[in-house]
């Protein structure tokens, strides 16, 4: 078959891994890092140009099966290729349980996060597109993390990080102590939660932006599970 896997995530690749010896695979980038890691098999990098772009493309490349392997927050990726009309597989990975010990405030939204701050020094760690959201709360100091620099509008107390994880536990808890760090704001992404795991040692607490709805579509939580869906509409 041939399978057009979206997204750039780990789940993403290490599909593509699995995968590439038995489809032809070809996985689309956003194309909003400059040096992205590259999965196993054919790479497109950029948009489709909306839902109609995704079909026509669907089309032209005789896509037989989608895998939406995007971001949990690409909400608007997701949404187009849910609407496909080639089967259409969703890989999430699970999004984070609250351990003992964790001071979370789970929040809709990033602009509600913005809001839910009550000053300090925060680790903001929700992508350098969302840090315009923080620019009015000059009441705050912020170390922003991101792979790419962040655009203005930014708030006027501002440190940037450029980093890529994986990151450590231990590294994380020296990050949140260095910079005396009085609350963690992130994304519900899943994945590594060395962050969530330093937060709690050191008793930071944590406002967590929640994920948007999936759409109605077949979903699996690991890139082991999505291939096993891919063999089975092969076999169909």
């Amino acid at each position: 078959m041939r399978v057009l896997i979206l997204g750039g995530t780990t789940e993403a690749r290490e599909l593509a891994a699995l995968i590439a010896g038995e489809h032809e695979v070809i996985t689309s980038l956003a194309g909003r890092t400059s040096a992205p890691r590259l999965p196993a098999g054919e790479v497109r990098v950029g948009g489709f140009g909306g839902p109609e772009g995704l079909a026509r493309y669907l089309a032209e490349q005789r896509i037989d099966v989608l895998v939406d392997a995007t971001h949990p927050f690409a909400a608007r990726i997701s949404a187009n290729a849910a609407a496909m009309a080639v089967p259409t597989l969703i890989l999430r990975r699970p999004g984070w349980v609250a351990s003992p010990g964790d001071d979370w405030q789970r929040v809709a939204s990033v602009a509600d996060a913005a809001a839910a701050l009550t000053g300090g020094r925060v680790f903001l760690t929700t992508g350098r597109q969302t840090i315009h959201a923080f620019a009015h709360r000059d009441d705050c100091w912020f170390l922003a993390r991101s792979v790419e620099p962040p655009a203005p509008p930014m708030p006027r107390h501002l440190e940037v990080l450029l980093d890529r994880g994986p990151f450590t536990v231990e590294g994380e808890r020296w990050l949140l102590a260095e910079h005396r760090i009085d609350v963690l704001v992130t994304k519900d992404s899943g994945g590594s939660d060395a962050k969530l795991a330093a937060a709690r040692a050191e008793g930071v607490r944590v406002i967590l932006v929640d994920r948007p709805p999936m759409p109605a579509a077949p979903a699996v939580s690991s890139a082991e599970a999505a291939a096993a869906w891919l063999r089975q509409q092969r076999s169909r």
